[in-house]
């Protein structure tokens, strides 16, 4: 911990006591002699009504019960109900439904820039919050989303699925068990291929004003893995990006996929009529508020930015170079931990390093899988290697649904065994969102203002070398 004066003192210990007094707010659930969890979704798209919906309904239906549903499309919230498989009254008004259906939890998987007003006021009405990633997506809201939670008593549950991966988790041991020596870099690139990448630009994740560009929808996730992985806040950041492949970059653009002139000269074309569900859930419901699922990758309100390049410095002297890249030919990343002894090298998706092609839209659909994992056939693989000596090759199961068996394992812990032993601490709160989001928020700042962030400069959380 750095040196901290009496003020900042004062708050380390504020947020550190509450963070103590509601380390698991699920325990009460974990006793099976309690009535089950009271669950209100806010939210009814696909990944609130498949991972935080569906998948919730047929793994726990002994622990949970859906108690409402939550939107501003009423022809959404009707399918949802469908589609989960349950009978629950629907709103359109958030106070209303906590007013008569008093949920314990309220899950929040809206539109990015809104998370904030949902889970404030969730709070501010008794309930505690489980909230899709990122938490929010400006410092403003982060400070007001951390004020809510001190003043309420209530508390925030970030879904980091990626922390549960096999993968993830291994790399993690190892990084404990010090492996590699005290570690002092990270080398960290993350490649979205030309299937999933564009998505994102099709939908309301390409504007700023609603995702808060992918430095926050997207990266958060990979954020929130370095500092679990270095164990140590982010205190300083420098950011470059720019929006050269989609949006205006295209000599040619439509209204949305199904009505453009172009569908034969445009190799990202996607034909939404070809798949039923997002048919159901999202055209047959285009009427309601004007949501287009399919929007052309190359409109004009596109916003964001398709590269990105990020350096980090943390409180405890660890550098980290990240890379963001949305249009690559594969999806897959790479990262590299540089320790003072050695270093330990992994990797994911790389053609030439599985000696496997395989079809990026299916490797996608896997991911996004909620089926139970499958028994594994592969490995992933993680090279270990001390300085002066051989390598040595770390195999790790391959599960490929469900991001790489992380979704069944993040769930388990929030419904099913509250109470598991946590040795690597994969729970994620307040906190570990706000970090994750900071870095994001300033790597923005940076990029727009040109110039080095510091962290501290967006919420008043002390930046501590080692991580509460």
């Amino acid at each position: 911990m750095r040196n901290l004066d009496r003020r900042q003192f004062l708050n380390t210990a504020g947020v550190l006591t509450a963070g103590t007094l509601l380390s698991n707010p699920l325990q009460t659930f974990g006793n099976k002699s309690q009535t089950k969890m009271k669950l209100a979704l806010a939210g009814t798209g696909i990944r609130g009504t498949s991972f935080w919906g569906k998948a919730i309904v047929e793994r726990y239906p002994d622990v949970t019960e859906f108690v409402a549903l939550f939107d501003h499309n009423p022809g959404r919230l009707e399918f949802a109900k469908q589609f989960m498989g349950i009978e629950c009254p629907v709103f359109s008004d958030f106070e209303a439904m906590i007013n008569q259906t008093k949920p314990d939890y309220v899950i929040v998987t809206t539109v990015d820039a809104t998370h904030h007003l949902f889970i404030i006021k969730a709070l501010e009405m008794g309930c505690n919050v489980i909230t899709e990633k990122p938490m929010t997506t400006d410092e403003g809201k982060c400070q007001a989303i951390l004020d809510a939670e001190r003043k309420t008593g209530r508390k925030v549950i970030v879904g980091f699925n990626y922390r549960y991966g096999l993968q993830f988790t291994k790399l993690k041991e190892l990084l404990v068990k010090q492996e590699a020596g005290r570690l002092t870099s990270v080398d960290f690139h993350w490649y979205l291929n030309t299937y999933h990448g564009a998505s994102y630009f099709r939908r309301w994740h390409g504007e700023r004003d609603k995702s808060g560009t992918l430095l926050l929808h997207k990266a958060t996730h990979h954020f929130d893995l370095l500092n679990w992985w270095i164990d140590s806040d982010p205190m300083e950041v420098v950011a470059f990006g720019a929006l050269e492949h989609y949006g205006k970059n295209n000599a040619f653009r439509g209204e949305n996929c199904r009505s453009c002139p172009h569908t034969k000269e445009c190799k990202f074309y996607w034909d939404i009529m070809a798949e039923p569900h997002m048919v159901d859930l999202y055209v047959k419901n285009e009427k309601y508020d004007g949501y287009i699922r399919d929007n052309c990758l190359w409109r004009d309100r596109i916003d964001i930015y398709d590269k990105m390049a990020v350096q980090i410095k943390y409180a405890n002297n660890v550098q980290v170079s990240y890379s963001l890249t949305t249009y690559s030919p594969y999806e897959g990343w790479r990262i590299a931990f540089n320790g003072m002894d050695g270093r330990i090298d992994s990797w994911e998706g790389i053609p030439w390093e599985t000696e496997k092609l395989v079809s990026q839209s299916q490797l996608h659909a896997a991911e996004m899988s909620q089926k139970g994992a499958e028994e594994p056939e592969e490995y992933d693989e993680i090279m270990v290697m001390k300085n002066w000596q051989d390598y040595n090759l770390v195999k790790v199961p391959r599960v490929r649904s469900g991001h790489g068996g992380g979704d069944v394992r993040l769930h388990d812990k929030i419904f099913k065994d509250p109470n598991m032993a946590d040795p690597y601490k994969h729970s994620a709160g307040t906190r570990d969102g706000a970090m994750s989001i900071l870095i994001g928020i300033a790597a923005r700042k940076s990029i727009e203002e040109g110039r080095m962030v510091k962290i501290e400069e967006l919420t008043d959380l002390p930046i501590l070398a080692v991580r509460p």
